[in-house]
């Protein structure tokens, strides 16, 4: 939107921003909600399978923990086109729908096939159906909601804004952590491990249910409406949420945006693409979602009960809403370089402590010091600023395409994260070394490149609107 605010009506732009930001809390409660169920699905679907080496196990448990996130990667890549031809608003539903039914399913996979807990290893198959196509859903949500925040902000709120995103991502998360811990309470570890694991994965029905209502009342955006010449529509929804004047100003950017470029993926060259693709990258290779993912197995590795483990959790996703409060309050004014540059740094250093702590065997206070610390670097920094960076870095016309591209790069880069963790961690003759600790030093090396590639390649697009921002990007 234009940069002249006018008489904007931040009631309506917060409210509807809440809104798809619930898209971010399903995020992050999936992302969550497997660390509780991690152990149960390795104990009943993995480990029973003595036919298969240590390696092919690890491999396996891998690849069951993360398909979800194979099934972000389709998901983000069909998000872009859909919402593009159906609308911003139905992709919403659309994800909402998806991700109510996989989380009931993937708590319950024997329901129509057997009886609970019938079906033994063979559960592992459809499981591993279920959790795939949440993670569709998820995929979806991850492209659809920082974009329909990005086309109703005014531009020198959108940082803001936009990071409501990562707070319902992080909330999300923090909110399962306790979910889990409490279904966790009900019964020993062993309840957990046959039957407790179940209401933790299908608990994720209840946000998902919040999100499809609001989307359900939500307007589409105003650059949509225009694309399919519904303008009408759009001259309306932008005079509720700004002046009429300053609707008009915007109306004219928003034809303008989109009449200037063909459209063509790199009509404003290959960087905007590379950077935004490299963005996404960095921002899993980092290792957050080892961390996020794995982090009862983390602090189970250093003796930690299954409750003591699960508190340990719950501390760390503290830090992770905390530190992304503050980057609310920063985006916008320090702007999105320095953060992730800081962040990158801070990351760097704890992910360094966390390798040589697990290495020589540190007791488990210095541990969960070191990940708070992890924590808090990455939410104040590559958690919520890579989302703002991608929600507005992209001129209009390649929006969708543009982002259904990073988008994917960043799960397959998490996909890759988690496989890759489950099997290092597993391994052996890497533990008779490193004790846990070769993934760290691999993420601390992640992250010092993370910082050298913003300094030298992001642009800064604080205080920019959508529009001004596509004169950093040469037409090729």
């Amino acid at each position: 939107m234009s940069s002249s605010l006018g008489k904007v009506n931040m009631g309506l732009v917060m409210g509807l921003a809440i809104g798809a930001a619930l898209g971010g809390l399903l995020f992050g409660y999936d992302t969550a909600v497997i660390s509780g169920a991690e152990e149960a699905i390795v104990h009943n679907f993995v480990t029973p399978r003595t036919d298969l080496t240590e390696v092919a196990r690890n491999s396996l448990a891998g690849t069951a923990i993360g398909i979800a996130l194979l099934g972000c990667v389709l998901g983000s890549l069909i998000a872009g086109p859909l919402s593009t031809s159906l609308g911003r608003r139905a992709g919403m539903l659309i994800a909402a729908f998806l991700f109510f039914a996989s989380s009931i399913l993937s708590g319950f996979p024997e329901l129509g096939l057997a009886p609970i807990g019938g079906l033994g290893v063979e559960g592992l198959t459809p499981f591993m159906i279920y959790r795939f196509i949440g993670g569709v859903a998820i995929g979806m949500a991850s492209l659809i909601s920082p974009l329909y925040i990005a086309e109703i902000a005014p531009a020198k709120q959108r940082g803001l804004l936009i990071t409501f995103q990562q707070i319902a991502i992080v909330g999300g998360m923090l909110l399962v952590y306790f979910v889990n811990l409490k279904i966790a309470e009900f019964g020993t570890d062993e309840w957990v491990l046959s039957t407790g694991w179940r209401y933790m994965l299908a608990s994720a029905g209840i946000p998902a249910a919040l999100f499809f209502l609001a989307a359900f009342l939500m307007p589409d955006t105003p650059r949509w409406y225009v694309m399919k010449q519904k303008e009408d529509k759009a001259r309306k929804l932008l005079s509720e949420l700004n002046d009429p004047q300053e609707a008009q100003a915007t109306m004219d950017e928003i034809r303008g945006s989109l009449n200037e470029h063909s459209g063509k993926l790199f009509s404003f060259g290959v960087g905007v693409v590379v950077i935004g693709v490299l963005l996404s990258v960095f921002q899993q290779f980092v290792g957050i979602n080892a961390v996020l993912y794995y982090a009862p197995l983390m602090f189970k590795n250093i003796g930690s009960g299954t409750d003591q483990a699960l508190f340990q959790t719950v501390l760390v996703g503290a830090a992770n809403v905390v530190f992304t409060l503050v980057a609310t309050f920063t985006v916008d004014n320090w702007g999105r370089k320095p953060l992730l540059i800081l962040g990158a740094l801070v990351m760097a250093v704890s992910m360094a402590a966390l390798g040589i702590l697990f290495q020589q065997k540190q007791e488990g206070t210095l541990l969960l010091y070191a990940a708070m610390l992890y924590i808090a670097g990455f939410a104040l920094s590559w958690g919520p600023v890579v989302w703002v960076l991608l929600a507005e870095m992209f001129p209009n016309s390649i929006k969708g395409k543009a982002m259904a591209i990073a988008v994917a790069a960043q799960w397959i880069s998490n996909y890759i994260v988690t496989w890759s963790f489950k099997v290092i961690d597993g391994d052996s003759a890497l533990n008779a070394t490193f004790n846990h600790g070769l993934n760290y030093y691999v993420y601390a090396a992640c992250s010092v490149l993370a910082a050298v590639f913003v300094w030298k390649f992001v642009p800064e697009t604080k205080g920019r609107t959508l529009e001004a921002i596509e004169s950093l990007w040469k037409k090729s």
